[in-house]
């Protein structure tokens, strides 16, 4: 069997539910995908953007405790969180576009 997300050290139940949402069920599945990749799943699934949310994830999928971000890093890992979040939330999509990546029938970014 697997281990859960939440067996990863500072991801508990609500980075859980929302990377289930996602589809990605296992702590195995999430190291695969790496943060960038799955932090832009969970946006377009309906996670709301925040940043440390965001770090948070580097720093799990590290093995480093979540406040362990500082300095230069943590302003690296802000311009990287702004890319995902503007490739993840388009704002010129017309509702229907919107609805249709919502449900995966059209892909908007890589």
């Amino acid at each position: 069997m697997s281990d859960p997300i939440s067996s990863i050290r500072n991801l508990g139940p609500a980075v859980e539910q929302a990377c289930a949402k996602a589809g990605i069920h296992t702590a195995q599945q999430l190291r695969e995908l790496g943060a960038d990749a799955a932090y832009s799943a969970m946006l377009k699934t309906g996670t709301k953007p925040h940043f440390i949310g965001y770090y948070v994830l580097v720093m799990a999928l590290q093995g480093r405790p979540w406040n362990d971000c500082k300095g230069e890093e943590k302003a690296a890992l802000r311009k990287r969180f702004d890319q995902i979040k503007a490739r993840s939330f388009d704002q010129d999509l017309s509702a229907l576009e919107k609805a249709l990546n919502e449900i995966g029938v059209i892909k908007l970014c890589d």
